[in-house]
């Protein structure tokens, strides 16, 4: 990772000298950005980098639905200077990545001393609890704070941000080094939040968009953290339950948001047509086309949870199994010979090997 001191430097420009260095290399690039401010020739290149662009100021009309809160135009809009904010942001996750990873994921799996799967599954989830963290308590900021000018720079930026750090997990699976059997997995739900955080964005859908990603990040959240607790002690498997729990109750409030939104609201509000200068696209092809995306992605993800929880399931089904016939009394047999008289009562252990001659006089 970056930030690393190595004793030995592998050639230069290798496969292994990006890995080692390539937050070292991102931060370099970030800088000369950033040195573009301080001259006036270079400066408003620069800043396209580093602010949003498209300020405008539009006033809103007036509206009787209450599902017009979901989908409000605001006083920022996209274009294509946009793509150079999200890579600026998207050097700037990869440095805190490297900086996660090398002060604190690594220092705690040097203590818990992780087998290669587990290191692998530790990191992941250890870095995106630290993103749902910060995503979640930003969203809640944003949700809950007075709607205005303000407001909407940040909507925007929040978004920026969000694809920026979705866009950076793609080099991270080189970076990172993950195994091939879990690039699969991680592709999916990568292109998954990339494909439906760019539509809530490109579709002025922000408010819905973040009023359906606060409790999926919640989720999320709770089920890394368990993860993480699980890796460090595996008797801490509580949060797990509460987690499926939850999963359930945001599967469902998604389904439900989505449904009123794109059915009910959206179809009743004054705002019809479609409009590319304006950013309008109330249109009934548009609002299927979201919907259905939406139910195809909820259902999915129940498929697998289905799945995931029968799975473990049959294995609990077969550790008990295996820990009774384990744990079943292991008591000497006996057999019984002809009664000889004395206290024995004519039962004596299969074990003893002394001869009839000696249990003779014993009895005697």
């Amino acid at each position: 990772m970056g930030f690393r001191k190595k004793n030995k430097s592998p050639p230069v420009l290798s496969h292994e000298f990006v890995i080692q260095n390539h937050a070292d290399m991102v931060s370099c690039l970030a800088m000369v950005i950033l040195l573009g401010l301080m001259f006036e020739v270079t400066a408003k290149f620069a800043i396209m980098f580093i602010t949003v662009q498209y300020n405008v100021t539009q006033v809103l009309g007036e509206g009787s639905c209450w599902i017009l809160l979901l989908y409000s135009v605001n006083f920022y809009q996209y274009g294509p200077k946009d793509a150079a904010t999200v890579v600026f942001y998207l050097l700037i996750a990869v440095i805190l990545h490297a900086l996660i990873q090398e002060y604190i994921l690594d220092k705690m799996n040097r203590r818990l001393h992780l087998s290669k799967t587990k290191h692998s599954k530790f990191n992941e989830s250890g870095q995106l609890a630290a993103f749902y963290l910060f995503s979640f308590a930003w969203g809640c900021s944003i949700l809950t704070a007075v709607r205005g000018p303000s407001i909407c720079y940040c909507v925007k930026f929040f978004y920026i941000c969000q694809i920026a750090y979705w866009l950076h997990a793609l080099p991270e699976l080189y970076f990172q080094k993950v195994r091939k059997e879990d690039i699969p997995r991680q592709l999916y739900y990568i292109c998954l939040y990339v494909v439906h955080i760019t539509g809530a964005y490109v579709l002025n859908l922000h408010r819905l968009g973040l009023v359906l990603l606060v409790p999926h990040y919640l989720v999320e959240l709770l089920f890394h953290a368990s993860r993480l607790f699980y890796f460090s002690d595996e008797n801490k498997q509580k949060g797990f339950t509460l987690w499926a729990l939850l999963f359930v109750i945001a599967r469902l409030l998604t389904l439900t948001v989505s449904v009123l939104t794109f059915g009910f609201g959206l179809p009743r509000t004054d705002n019809q047509g479609f409009s590319l200068a304006e950013g309008n696209f109330n249109v009934l092809t548009i609002r299927m086309t979201c919907l259905a995306a939406i139910c195809l992605t909820q259902a999915w993800m129940m498929w697998k949870f289905i799945n995931f929880q029968l799975k473990k399931w049959r294995e609990h089904s077969q550790n008990q199994g295996s820990k009774k016939k384990t744990t079943s009394p292991k008591s000497k047999p006996y057999k019984r010979e002809p009664a000889r008289g004395g206290a024995t009562n004519g039962i004596v252990k299969s074990d003893d090997r002394t001869s009839p001659r000696a249990r003779k006089a014993k009895a005697s």
